[in-house]
């Protein structure tokens, strides 16, 4: 691009062309409402259409036994993307710590649980002699897990399969007992998905220094700074519905119950919009750019007629579908709880794992009070699979809950402890970390910037993670109001 200047004639000839420029968001999540508003602050007219009752996406604040508690995302990594959104909206101020995690792993020999060690990565232990890690994989696994300290190097450091690496280093019991779990709790996938060079950089490197795989966990932690996680008093969706008003007070017309069916470029190069007939909706002028903010689903239905070879349906196959069972309890045997998420070794219970958010969350603990707890307890299933949840009456989804939570936490919850229950499913996106994930959304977005005018956000793109999501969705949106307001091409 030309360099630019800020006199007055540019400047009011760049105010006119953003306010000439019509932007339509499909799509009314948290990446679709952060593209929104970095289009609306500028002056173009945005219009944001929601398919469902509400806006938010993955957020969801309910008021359960008169607390507001997060029912899908609960939190973001500090210091990025999202903190910034939270403080340009005003809300800097609840922004909120997550206190000190403590991880464990239940479904071990004779339904045994354990703390994840500390000092491991990934699952993955740096000593496997120490008592903590003979906890979960047995004196046999210790010395199957040594050997990895006895292989020639060869071609260590260029396995990416985190499965392969864990399995051939250290053998079955380090990979099933302490790496599966993990991946499989947090982000739903097995090993076998991960890439090793993006879920743990550097890694690789040290690999190749230390010879073995315990002493290249043991080197990478060294330097590596814990992960700091925050979230808001009151609920996340006090976000949402922050960046709703803000959108509001800044022109944006924004409609729920608008379902899109199909988008089509005009002869002008705009893009025409077609949904269902709605009554609040007036028939809508074509946009100068369009951003589909959607799952992956929604997005592969609209945007395949226009770039049918880029859309691999292998991206989001594997994604599973998760239910999160959310249960209000009145228990004083967890006032002592040791363990913020508890995570089951694959196959050991039909819950993937559970977190203790009165125990994570300050704030939500003090609006609890004494021996009342929030927990959320999570099922997983794959696409097309039936959900552990499916066909059950509410009274019987709580009693599954509650089952699990008793094996997870290892205390025993009875029916009358029980003050609220929630239900709710979403569809888990991949992390970013998902073996091929990066080289499949390249693909999409190379043929998406081929289009001009149109762009691509959400989760299924961009990796799951509220960071991760808002930070491509702004990027996305500054590429696209540059390539609109300068025609510049897109490099992002």
């Amino acid at each position: 691009m030309d360099a630019v200047t800020d006199g007055p004639e540019l400047l009011d000839e760049l105010a006119t062309h953003a306010h000439r420029t019509h932007v339509v968001v499909i799509g009314g999540g948290i990446a679709g409402l952060a593209a929104a508003l970095e289009c609306a602050k500028v002056g173009m007219p945005v219009t944001v259409l929601e398919a469902s009752d509400r806006f938010g996406g993955t957020i969801a604040t309910v008021q359960l036994d008169g607390l507001p508690v997060d029912t899908g995302a609960t939190c973001w990594s500090a210091g990025g993307a999202m903190s910034a959104l939270v403080d340009e909206l005003g809300l800097g101020a609840s922004v909120v710590e997550a206190r000190a995690s403590g991880v464990w792993i239940t479904g071990l020999a004779k339904g045994g649980a354990a703390p994840v060690p500390a000092q491991s990565l990934l699952g993955i232990p740096a000593n496997p002699w120490d008592a903590g890690v003979r906890r979960f994989i047995g004196w046999n696994g210790a010395w199957r897990a040594y050997l990895d300290r006895l292989r020639p190097p060869l071609t260590i450091g260029k396995e990416r399969n985190l499965a392969k690496l864990v399995r051939t280093r250290m053998g079955d019991a380090v990979l099933e007992r302490m790496v599966a779990p993990l991946t499989a709790g947090r982000f739903g996938i097995r090993p076998e998905h991960v890439d090793v060079t993006i879920a743990a950089p550097g890694l690789g490197a040290a690999l190749t220094r230390t010879g073995s795989l315990g002493g290249a966990v043991a080197d990478v932690l060294v330097d590596r700074r814990k992960a700091s996680y925050q979230s808001l008093e009151g609920g996340l969706g006090r976000i949402v519905d922050a960046l709703v008003e803000r959108l509001g007070s800044l022109g944006a017309t924004l409609h729920t119950g608008v379902r899109v069916d199909s988008i089509a470029p005009d002869e002008k190069g705009r893009w025409v919009v077609g949904h269902e007939a709605h009554a609040d909706v007036v028939p809508l002028a074509p946009a100068d750019a369009l951003f589909v903010a959607t799952d992956d689903v929604t997005a592969r239905g609209l945007l395949s007629p226009h770039l049918p070879a880029a859309l691999d349906e292998s991206m989001t196959d594997a994604a599973p579908r998760r239910d999160i069972v959310t249960l209000v309890v009145d228990e004083p045997a967890l006032d002592a709880s040791a363990g913020v998420e508890v995570y089951a070794v694959p196959g050991a219970l039909r819950a993937s794992g559970l977190v203790h958010q009165t125990a994570r969350w300050e704030w939500l603990a003090t609006a609890a009070g004494t021996s009342r707890h929030v927990l959320s307890v999570a099922f997983d299933a794959q696409r097309g699979a039936a959900a552990a949840t499916d066909g059950l009456a509410p009274a019987d989804i709580a009693a599954l809950g509650r089952a699990e939570a008793s094996a997870l936490l290892g205390v025993a919850l009875g029916e009358q402890s029980i003050r609220a229950v929630h239900h709710g499913s979403f569809v888990l996106a991949a992390p970013d970390s998902a073996f091929g994930l990066r080289e499949r959304t390249d693909a999409v977005r190379d043929a998406v910037r081929a289009r001009p005018g149109l762009a691509a956000l959400g989760a299924w793109l961009s990796g799951s993670g509220l960071e991760r999501v808002v930070a491509d969705a702004r990027e996305q949106a500054e590429s696209v109001r540059r390539a609109a307001l300068f025609g510049a091409s897109r490099s992002n």
